[in-house]
């Protein structure tokens, strides 16, 4: 009842801030890749990171688990293909891949989730997409590939598939299947679905995290490790997720999607403050590609999908 009398103006604010706070915590999270590497391999990351939302979240949220499980036991099966599509699945080829492509790929293929977005969101609702949407993520795929060729376009000579950027491309389609099907996530809190998401993503890693071991590429985390971990827990794990799920009960998938060409962007800005790396003239053109874009496809989205 109180969803049906918010403001819409109202939900559209709280939505573009839960969403811009998502993906400065997604951003963050490529600082943390890139120095993750040598200090814990990526299964092994990836299973602590979710235990320890599980850690945090079950014993706060245990109670309402109780109250709302009548709903949230019809839905079993629904969940436990979320966690694993979204949350173990799409992390464990990012990590994996970052190690057999370049970041150059990596860049321009990350922008490619918005797009499968409103790719998945068609086929499988018929969810309209104007024109003009399709211009506005168009602006800000220029913005994404910007950053990841910084400024020279001579660095499209160096773009060549391989097996990382195949598996960033899958990745990125599970992601947006993922997000397509939040909308059918039952009326449950959001903290509670989170809940049981990091969950069902915490045991579908530890099958991945057991093969990584068995083959001799597990690395226990050192002690930058850990505390990369509990970054990654915290900010883009725990933080950033509960607040897309937000993001996409107030304005939808396909509005949403068009906030992840960010990522690049914030991630650019993370990096020149806490990697010390160079703010180049190209990261503040990409940056108002991207916020240009994104003002479009929200500003001239189809009426029944705002």
């Amino acid at each position: 009842m109180l969803r049906m009398l918010e403001n819409p103006q109202s939900a559209q604010v709280r939505a573009y801030f839960f969403l811009s706070v998502t993906t400065l915590c997604w951003g963050a999270n490529t600082v943390f890749a890139k120095l993750a590497v040598g200090e814990v391999s990526p299964m092994m990351l990836i299973m602590w990171r979710w235990l320890g939302v599980v850690l945090i979240v079950l014993p706060i949220t245990a109670p309402q688990i109780k109250q709302e499980w009548p709903t949230l036991k019809l839905h079993l099966g629904y969940l436990a293909a979320m966690g694993a599509l979204g949350f173990t699945a799409f992390n464990a080829l990012f990590y994996i891949a970052a190690h057999s492509t370049t970041a150059l790929n990596m860049g321009i293929l990350q922008g490619t989730i918005p797009v499968f977005v409103m790719l998945s969101a068609y086929v499988a609702f018929r969810t309209k997409v104007s024109v003009l949407q399709l211009i506005g993520v168009s602006i800000t795929l220029i913005g994404v590939v910007l950053v990841a060729l910084e400024g020279n376009l001579l660095r499209l000579q160096e773009f060549a598939f391989n097996q990382g950027d195949l598996m960033i491309i899958t990745a990125c389609l599970l992601y947006s299947i993922y997000a397509v099907w939040l909308r059918k996530k039952p009326e449950v809190s959001a903290l509670v679905w989170f809940a049981m998401l990091g969950t069902a993503a915490f045991l579908a890693t530890l099958p991945m995290a057991a093969l990584e071991w068995y083959v001799g590429a597990s690395q226990w985390p050192s002690p930058t490790g850990w505390l990369l971990i509990a970054g990654i827990t915290l900010l883009p794990s725990l933080l950033a997720q509960v607040l897309f799920i937000k993001g996409v009960e107030l304005i939808g998938p396909g509005r949403s999607g068009v906030f992840v060409n960010l990522v690049p962007i914030l991630a650019s800005i993370a990096a020149v403050l806490f990697l010390n790396e160079v703010f180049r003239w190209f990261h503040g053109a990409a940056l108002g590609l991207v916020l240009s874009g994104i003002w479009i496809a929200e500003r001239w989205a189809p009426e029944d999908n705002r």
